[in-house]
Parts: C-alpha cells; structure tokens; sequence
C-alpha cells in the first residue's frame, strides 16, 4: 500500500483560484484536492498552518548553486545543486551548461546519468539544457569565446548521439547553419531557444518557424531595434513580442531586469508566455564575495555583490544568484503581478513550455505530487517532491 500525505489547514494555489482546502498525496500522485478539511484515514498529516500550498517551481534555466557548478565533473556537485534549490521551493529543474570544451561537455552528459538516479534529495532533473557553444561572438555576454563558433552538422549529431537526456538547446539563430540546427532539434522533440544573438527580426521569425520556439534570459545578449547603415531593424526582442505564440523566459531578479521591464514583458506576453528563470551560477544561496563562472578548474572568476554576479570590471553581469522564491516575491512586489499568476510563471508556464503539463506545474488531481508550503513573503517552509518530502524548514 502507498503512503498517504494529506497536507491541510491551507490557501491552496490551483491553476483557477486561491480556496481553503485539503490536497491528498497517494505515492507520488496528488489524489483529491477538495475545500475544507477531511479525513483521510492512515495518512500522515502535514499542517500548512495557514501558509499557501502551492506547486513547486520548475526551473528550465539554471547553472549552479550551493557552491557548485554543474560543469564541476562532480555527481556531488550535481545532488548538492538539487538540494539547495530545493529548499527555496524548487521541485523540478534543468542542468545547464556553459560554452567548454567536449570532453566537458561529454563528462557533464554522463554524470547527469548517474546523477538522476541518485538524486533523492533534491529538485527532480527534468534534462540537460545546453547553452552553446553556437552563439554571436557579439552577444557572448559571459560565455567562453574560446569555444564560441557556428553550428556543425557532424558535431552536434555526434552529441546528441552520446545522450538522450539533452531536453533544450540555445543557439544563435541568424549564424550558418543554424536553421538546419533548429530543424533537426525539433525532429528529435528537443526544445530550441534563441539567445545570445544578433538576429534581426527576418531571422528571427525564419528561425521561429524551424523551431526556435522560446527566447533564453529575455533582453539579456539579445539583439533590440538596431541601425545598419542607415536603416533601422527590429531585433529578437521585438520579435518576441510580435509572436504571440513565442515563449520567454525571464531572470526576474530584479537587477537583470528593473521593474519597468517586467511589467512592460508581463502586459504584453502574458503569464502563460513567461517562464521564471534564475539562470543561477554556484554562488546561489552563498553569501556575497569571489566566485567562479562555470567550472573550477577553468571557469571565469566573477565577483558577487548587489545580489548579483559581475565579470571583474563590474562593466558586465556574468549570472544570477537568484533562487526562485525571489523571483515570484519579485513578480509580485515589483511588477505588481498577482500571486496566482506569479506563481504560473513559475511552474505551470515553465512546465508546458517543456511539454510536462499533463504531469506538472499544478495542484489537480491525478499530477506529480510537487508541492510547496510559503507563507505570505514566499518564504519556503516545506518542499515536497514526487509526494516525499525533502525539505522542511523546521527540522
């Protein structure tokens, strides 16, 4: 007989309303979900204490926390990451990784192997998400410009030969052979982003019918209005607005993006077009000071401050240090999002833009059990992943 969680005396978030209720966890399935409180006889109780019980964030964009990077060549690196996240309300996540050498790129796709069967402890992986190395060399932003160069057919099918887990891919869209790229990613049911690029809009919308279909870390290394000779161009962030159906996804820190920013991204995409990212390197969830940008042995050395990483020059930002509690704290008390809506963005948007919205991002009946507990400042009391508990605060 499966264990039975019933978690009660909360506001539950559904994709619909915020209601006073009861949700029942069978094994690592959500059972019912009804208004009140009832019995449940021979289940373990869990009181929410009046805090909101709402589905765990997915994060379809993340590089590090805890003091490890998931280009480390560590399997402790990869676990610890997944327990740091975790505790700040975290139930799904993406491995990313930076432009590097292929032996690196090699050893990080095995290790993310052994890695998910170990992970007991923390956010579930939902794939690897490789950023790079086909990026604009002007809108490299942090990335290695060693390992910067264009699609090449023979390279990119030997890796993803080596790996079934790669789930996403971002590329830059205008460069040679990028379409041909995106093409074949979709025919293997793998997830294309634009980032890093210098697309005008033609490119962009060219690569957005080949696949392109999500825009990585918007504004970030990503082409605006421009002037070619003497005429003007709208870029990929215009063009993400022009699409309807095009997808992006935001590092709601409130530092890669103010808050007029936000809302003008919210009022014209929607929550349903919007994923919160942290897009986060090692130094989540450490306190401020000298860090590394991707891994140890040949990372970039970053400095920290501001709740923010910057290259050495400061001229530059080189990641988040974000975790994804403050992001919807961000949504909702700088850009004025409601909390139902915050909280979407955060996990069912993230969950249907990776095909995973049948199973995830919400509380309804018959979904994977990934829950969360906060109160009112979205302080993270309990994690719930796959209907076991991996994270309580009070112990």
């Amino acid at each position: 007989m499966e264990r039975v969680l019933k978690i009660h005396n909360g506001k539950i978030l559904t994709p619909y309303r915020i209601f006073e209720g009861t949700v029942i966890v069978e094994g690592s399935k959500i059972r019912e979900v009804v208004e009140g409180n009832i019995e449940v006889a021979g289940a373990t109780e869990i009181d929410a204490k009046g805090k909101y019980i709402s589905p765990g964030f997915i994060d379809i964009h993340v590089h590090g926390g805890g003091g490890h990077d998931f280009m480390d060549g560590s399997e402790e690196a990869f676990l610890k990451i997944a327990e740091t996240h975790a505790k700040y309300g975290t139930t799904g996540l993406m491995p990313t990784t930076l432009t590097s050498e292929l032996d690196e790129l090699y050893n990080t796709l095995e290790l993310y192997k052994q890695a998910d069967k170990n992970n007991t402890k923390g956010a579930q992986f939902l794939g690897m998400h490789l950023e790079g190395p086909y990026f604009a060399m002007t809108q490299r932003g942090a990335q290695d410009p060693r390992y910067i160069r264009n699609p090449d057919p023979k390279e990119y099918m030997d890796i993803l030969s080596r790996s079934s887990d790669i789930k996403r891919w971002s590329a830059a869209p205008e460069l040679k052979g990028a379409i041909e790229f995106g093409n074949h990613l979709r025919s293997k049911g793998i997830l294309v982003a634009m980032a890093h690029t210098d697309a005008i809009y033609e490119e962009a919308l060219e690569a957005f019918e080949a696949g392109f279909t999500l825009a990585t870390h918007f504004y970030s290394c990503m082409s605006g209005v421009s002037r070619r000779n003497c005429f003007r161009y709208a870029g990929v962030i215009e063009t993400a607005y022009l699409l309807d159906e095009m997808d992006v996804e935001i590092i709601a820190d409130g530092i890669h993006l103010p808050a007029p920013l936000l809302k003008l991204i919210y009022k014209i995409k929607g929550p349903d077009r919007i994923a919160l990212i942290t897009d986060s390197m090692r130094a989540a969830g450490m306190p401020p000071g000298d860090s590394i940008l991707g891994s140890k042995h040949n990372g970039l050395k970053v400095l920290v401050e501001d709740g923010v990483a910057k290259l050495p020059d400061r001229k530059s930002f080189a990641g988040s240090v974000a975790t994804c509690d403050r992001l919807v704290r961000n949504m909702i008390n700088m850009a004025d999002v409601p909390l139902l809506e915050a909280v979407k963005m955060a996990a069912q948007t993230p969950a249907n833009i990776l095909g995973l919205g049948s199973s995830k991002g919400s509380i309804i009946t018959g979904k994977d059990a990934d829950i969360i507990i906060f109160d009112d400042n979205i302080n993270i009391s309990t994690t719930i992943v796959g209907g076991r508990v991996i994270y309580n605060k009070e112990n």
